[in-house]
């Protein structure tokens, strides 16, 4: 059999920008930092060499104007990939994002799509702090018309990002920044199917674990742990927050009885409440202990090293939460040593 081919997360994306380009002559891919040195973390390594900067180009810092001109784009034909190299940065252009990409199809009747693609950059630590650092996606799926996507391996982030540039219609698409060096496989093929499946990435009848993008990271780190102490979990990694993969999530509640939800968002109004909703409306009688969610507290996000220690939510409170409901002892310490709370790992050197 052939070898499965490992690249990183930032490869992947490079990947699908690369076919998309290469399959749509229309298609544009601008945005901060798409033709600076760095590239975006390298995700737009070469692009612009390979198809010229009158399709992969750099922008003024002006993001409200530049997302209306990519509108304007989609609208007529011209399907565009737009780059803001930090979440916090698209909320200049939220008017455009909510007003206009969001709604053009629903007020036209159908007669006008809006294939945009904004690739939004989250992630944690290295001091960047309340407005640099922000992981707003239940901001992005309160509003209709919009999709969000955000995948947690290689594979997904070319296949869901193939799958964003190809749908007709806005699509939110989130990329955590400690998940680019991130290695994994990619599938020799892939259908482009319709947005909104999540993955089954383990299998178990004690409790389930929901997860999405770096979360998932320290879901698995959490569900091998418990599997080590013979507590079996069902993982579910979400892909898509909207539309969301309720189905998948019943299913396994239905044989678990149990249920625990990790976002990197804020607690109050935050994905993790939303489907702990659902599955408290729609399948009440079949939990045996109230749901869990880990989350972000309520505060906006620090910067210095000591007061971000304790505060981003990871795989050990998913074990301090199992050890209470099961009522076992887990070690764990010395597996979790081996994470760095403020950067995703030694070599990293900053985020741009």
């Amino acid at each position: 059999m052939p070898k499965k081919r490992i690249i990183t997360f930032a490869e992947a994306i490079n990947e699908g920008l690369r076919f998309s380009l290469l399959k749509n002559k229309n298609l544009l891919c601008f945005g901060l930092g798409v033709g600076d040195p760095k590239e975006v973390f390298g995700t737009t390594k070469n692009l612009q060499k390979q198809f010229g900067n009158q399709r992969v180009f750099d922008i003024p810092t002006s993001e409200n104007a530049m997302t209306g001109i990519a509108i304007g784009c989609a609208i007529n034909r011209c399907p565009v990939i737009m780059t803001h190299q930090r979440l916090d940065f698209s909320l200049l252009a939220f008017d455009q994002i909510v007003n206009n990409a969001a709604k053009i199809f629903y007020m036209f009747n159908g007669q006008f799509t809006v294939p945009i693609t904004l690739r939004l950059i989250v992630g944690k630590g290295w001091g960047q702090g309340p407005t640099h650092a922000q992981s707003l996606q239940s901001l992005f799926a309160h509003i209709p018309g919009l999709k969000v996507v955000m995948p947690s391996n290689p594979n997904d982030a070319k296949k869901m990002l193939i799958q964003s540039i190809e749908d007709p219609n806005p699509v939110i698409y989130i990329e955590h920044r400690w998940l680019h060096d991130q290695k994994g496989h990619i599938e020799k093929s892939f259908n482009s199917k319709k947005i909104g499946k999540a993955n089954l990435l383990m299998k178990g009848n004690d409790i389930t674990i929901v997860s999405n993008s770096f979360m998932t990271t320290e879901a698995l780190i959490a569900a091998k742990i418990l599997r080590s102490n013979g507590i079996y979990a069902d993982l579910i990694d979400l892909c898509s927050i909207k539309p969301l993969d309720e189905k998948a999530i019943l299913k396994s509640v239905k044989k678990t009885r149990r249920l625990i939800v990790l976002d990197d968002g804020h607690d109050f109004l935050s994905i993790a409440s939303e489907i702990i909703s659902i599955v408290t409306i729609k399948q009440f009688d079949t939990l045996k202990i109230s749901p869990k969610k880990i989350t972000m507290p309520n505060f906006p996000v620090p910067t210095g090293y000591s007061l971000t220690k304790n505060f981003y939510p990871g795989h050990k409170d998913v074990i301090k939460y199992c050890q209470n409901i099961f009522d076992k002892n887990i070690k764990y310490d010395n597996f979790s040593n081996k994470n760095f709370h403020d950067v995703p790992h030694i070599r990293f050197k900053g985020p741009f």
